[in-house]
């Protein structure tokens, strides 16, 4: 292997933007710093919604009238 072409690796403090929570990470990079981290982001705290697939669902329903039909043939 040869030497001195590797970049230095350190233990360096990331923190979230949103949040403000920092976390002690090892990387090549000097520093780094997060929009969303797990602590923020609402699929992991549990929060997120599905609005927009909602929304499509009764749009293609509303468009091709397949609640319509179902209630017709019954």
């Amino acid at each position: 292997m040869k030497a001195d072409i590797h970049p230095k690796y350190e233990v360096v403090n990331v923190k979230c933007s949103t949040c403000g929570e920092e976390y002690e990470i090892g990387t090549t990079a000097k520093s780094l710093r997060l929009d969303t981290c797990s602590n923020c982001h609402p699929f992991y705290t549990g929060t997120q919604t599905f609005v927009q697939a909602a929304g499509r669902v009764e749009r293609f329903n509303k468009r091709y009238g397949m609640n319509e039909k179902k209630k017709s043939n019954e």
